[in-house]
């Protein structure tokens, strides 16, 4: 508590604790004026952080006991970067339909410098 004391009253205008147990947590959200967001710091924070890349899945190695997925879009995105390496590498994308227009006589005036 007083080292959250000390940061309040040096100025901080929230404070942002992990991982640490849930009484801590709310012991610190009653203690101080500012708002204490919690991440893995149990329900009695003034507010949750989830970080949305780790809560949809685009890895699946980490899993800190406070994370919870809500889905698990790793393989999807794996593929999808398959086929972009692919598709840039057979030099299919990008393709006219991905590019900016430019009027003849303007693409003219630029290539003679």
């Amino acid at each position: 508590m007083e080292g959250g004391r000390a940061l309040e009253k040096a100025g901080a205008f929230m404070m942002i604790i992990e991982a640490v147990p849930a009484p801590v947590g709310e012991l610190l959200s009653r203690s101080l004026t500012v708002p204490v967001v919690g991440i893995g710091a149990g329900p009695g924070c003034d507010g949750q952080v989830l970080v949305t890349p780790d809560m949809l899945g685009f890895q699946l190695e980490l899993t800190p006991r406070y994370l919870k997925r809500y889905a698990s879009l790793s393989p999807v995105m794996e593929e999808a970067v398959r086929e972009y390496l692919t598709e840039v590498k057979s030099g299919s994308f990008p393709a006219a339909e991905h590019s900016y227009p430019m009027a003849p006589e303007e693409e003219a005036r630029l290539r003679k410098g």
